[in-house]
């Protein structure tokens, strides 16, 4: 991990956390009291005693916030003594402060207070960056943590180590996910919060793709095209985390030293650029040093006004009118550089005044012109999905059917339609007016171009091995990703035009109830919409249950006979599981609340069959360590199988509550999934111990759609597709 830099209290005293600012609330109100009591203009006995008593107040506030600062020294050596210096100094000012409301002279001379409750905010504020950094450093170990799980992955041999190393990755990314989470939470500035949802989403979405891209160069590793893919998840996970990386030192360490490339990066858009030429122009008249960067700023902007011109989904008309706006532009600015203000640095005339607004107006035409021609391009994305997508339905018939020749002109086919959805996308994000979204817009495009040919080679590998069952989801994981990637490039232009057509800038939450009917929904529910911190809390405890599905997915892959009910039920689990995740993303097929209270409650049932066929299991197993292993983790079984029945059954009104229960059924989902995967980690240890044979154990079935109602062993479970079952009870003997 990189050192942590000397903190420079005097220099470095931004505040670029929520938490900070909010820590400083109270403290701030009580000042505030202090300095502006004066101005209530009566002197008397009560104002003195109120003003003495907010003194003392103030004074233990900062008292006991400084014990808490030298804790947080002394558990950190690196910031001990900034600490512990800090902490005097708001020990020092806590005092005086306290001591000047003592003071008659308190209500008259209120620049001594003034000057006393400086330098106690600024005291406090240095306490808290430095408590800050601490947070800083464990993400940043967290993060180091997933890097150094991610090379032993990525270095392994054999099936057994993956899985070994991949439960530990699975919770180490946990981890990370809930710092980052926080952090994203917590920062301030929205390029920065915006950086960082990108660098999570990608590891969030790489996951799965991780799991099943090695399996299946473990499964083939003399496969080129497989290798291929594992190592671009690999690459881009890595990328992510470098990205984590440098939005985390940003909020507390040398803010300078991005502050060139914050700059470029932003004048990297069209919108940017005429941004930076509107002001200059703005300016130029009154400051002779700013007519110098007049210039430099109509290039760039003719720079960037290639991608629209030399489009080939650019409209002849829309051509001409960009470039005839340029032209007049590129005119009146050498008519203002070479006017008298300009040269002799005069007070401007009236032609030179009518100058600078023909130009002013000529450059909002100029952005108009190029709004329309990326908004009508924007027009054809979904048609162009469309296409994409029946493309990729192409390359996966021809890569079961191993027609390798036929296979390369459908993936030239999908790549035009791949470069075409970049087009738009990188125009569209041109004109996107907050850094937020163009933060958004440009992640969006890298890894559309990353993992587009991601596809084409996993269907080169299905082609090499068409009948290789892990090569056929290795396929699939990489169609989901760009399936997901062009529904961001859909969200993200419709966000961009909404906001260059007047409207707010909004974070609507898709994933609770949407409109629409469905399942048992029986009418339309307005779209929810939740504040940053509800967001990152449920989408937290979702991701958490994606990995517990991925361990779980793993643990079941590992036997050796797959016609035994406890791989199957687990497996049902999983799907279920997956399916509650995907909700929380605003995806999958359960669509309202209700739909996941109905999937939780078939989700319990699955797990109390499967800890009955695991109890049967268990009786066969010699007595010994292993059966009281098993035993204990099967008796946590029972009790969270009924807590998430009561959470399920729990009502709710209000949206307040039923975000309440969303979150809780997720939660004890995740602790159910848990403990189903320590039992079937247990069953395979005793199996292979004891050459158990499991075919012949199942416990009969009933009241669930799509199940073994007959009794018979297997079956999918309710819901075990993913979607929901119809109807079915708990066993009453859990």
């Amino acid at each position: 991990m990189a050192d942590l830099k000397p903190f420079e209290p005097e220099n470095n005293l931004e505040i670029k956390t929520k938490s900070i600012e909010q820590t400083l609330l109270p403290l701030v109100k009580q000042i505030s009291t202090l300095v502006n009591v004066r101005d209530r203009g009566v002197i008397s006995e009560r104002n003195l005693r109120v003003v003495a008593r907010v003194g003392q107040a103030v004074n233990l506030a900062v008292e006991r916030f400084v014990t808490v600062g030298e804790t947080i020294g002394d558990g950190n050596s690196e910031i001990k003594l900034d600490m512990y210096e800090a902490c005097k100094e708001a020990r020092e000012a806590g005092a005086g402060i306290e001591k000047l409301c003592e003071m008659e002279e308190c209500l008259t001379e209120r620049g001594a207070v003034v000057r006393a409750a400086r330098a106690l905010l600024a005291s406090v504020t240095r306490v808290l960056l430095l408590a800050d950094i601490v947070v800083v450093k464990q993400l940043l170990l967290a993060k180091d943590k997933v890097t150094r799980s991610l090379g032993r992955l990525e270095n392994v041999t054999n099936f057994t180590e993956f899985v070994k190393a991949f439960s530990q990755f699975g919770a180490e990314m946990v981890e990370l996910a809930h710092l980052t989470g926080d952090r994203q939470n917590d920062t301030k500035d929205e390029r920065r919060r915006a950086q960082m949802q990108a660098a999570r989403q990608v590891l969030e979405r790489s996951t799965m793709m991780l799991l099943v891209s090695s399996k299946t160069c473990l499964r083939h590793p003399e496969c080129h095209s497989a290798r291929e893919n594992r190592d671009t998840v690999f690459c881009q996970m890595r990328r992510a985390m470098d990205l984590i990386h440098y939005v985390v030192k940003d909020g507390v360490l040398d803010p300078n030293e991005i502050s060139c490339s914050e700059e470029w990066e932003a004048n990297r858009t069209i919108h940017g650029a005429l941004q930076r030429l509107e002001g200059l122009v703005q300016t130029a008249l009154l400051a002779a040093h700013c007519q110098e960067g007049l210039t430099e700023a109509l290039e760039t902007i003719i720079e960037r006004a290639q991608d629209f011109t030399d489009s080939a989904n650019t409209s002849h008309e829309h051509r001409e009118r960009i470039l005839e706006y340029i032209q007049l532009a590129k005119i009146k600015l050498d008519a203002l550089l070479n006017s008298e203000c300009a040269i002799d640095g005069t007070s401007p005339s009236d032609e030179t005044e009518r100058t600078v607004e023909f130009l002013l107006n000529n450059l909002r035409d100029l952005r108009r012109q190029l709004q329309e021609t990326a908004f009508m391009q924007a027009g054809e994305l979904e048609n162009v999905i469309r296409q994409g997508s029946a493309a990729l339905d192409g390359l996966k018939n021809l890569a079961l059917g191993a027609d390798l020749d036929r296979l390369e002109v459908f993936g030239d086919r999908f790549a035009e339609h791949t470069d075409h959805i970049l087009e738009i996308c990188k125009l569209v994000r041109h004109m996107a007016p907050y850094d937020s979204l163009q933060v958004t817009a440009k992640y969006i495009e890298i890894n559309v171009k990353v993992y587009a040919p991601q596809v084409l080679s996993a269907a080169n590998t299905l082609a090499i091995y068409p009948t290789s069952k892990i090569a056929k989801e290795n396929l699939e994981v990489f169609i989901d990703m760009w399936q997901a990637l062009a529904a961001d490039v859909t969200s993200v232009t419709k966000e961009i035009i909404d906001v260059c057509k007047g409207k707010d800038l909004k974070h609507v939450y898709m994933s609770l109830p949407r409109p629409g009917k469905h399942g048992t929904t029986s009418k339309p529910v307005k779209a929810s919409k939740l504040d940053s911190e509800e967001q990152a809390k449920i989408a937290k405890s979702g991701l958490e249950m994606k990995m517990m599905t991925n361990e779980m997915e793993a643990e079941a892959d590992k036997w050796r006979q797959d016609d035994n009910d406890i791989v199957k039920r687990a497996k049902n689990m999983s799907t279920m599981a997956f399916s509650m995740y995907q909700f929380t993303k605003g995806e999958g097929t359960l669509k309202t609340t209700q739909d996941l209270f109905t999937q939780a409650e078939y989700f319990a049932e699955e797990a109390n069959r499967l800890y009955k066929v695991a109890r049967q299991f268990s009786y066969q197993v010699p007595a010994g360590s292993h059966k009281m292993e098993l035993l204990e983790s099967l008796s946590g079984v029972p009790t969270h199988v009924q807590q998430l029945q009561f959470t399920v059954k729990d009502p709710t009104v209000g949206k307040t509550a039923t975000f309440t229960k969303v979150d809780l059924v997720i939660h004890e989902t995740k602790s159910l999934m848990n403990i189903i995967s320590k039992v079937v980690t247990n069953c395979f240890v005793c199996c292979n111990k004891y050459n158990i044979d499991l075919r012949g154990i199942c416990v009969g079935n009933r009241g669930i759609s799509g199940g073994d109602d007959d009794g018979s062993c297997g079956g999918t479970g309710g819901g075990g597709d993913g979607k929901l079952g119809t109807a079915g009870a708990s066993d009453p003997s859990i």
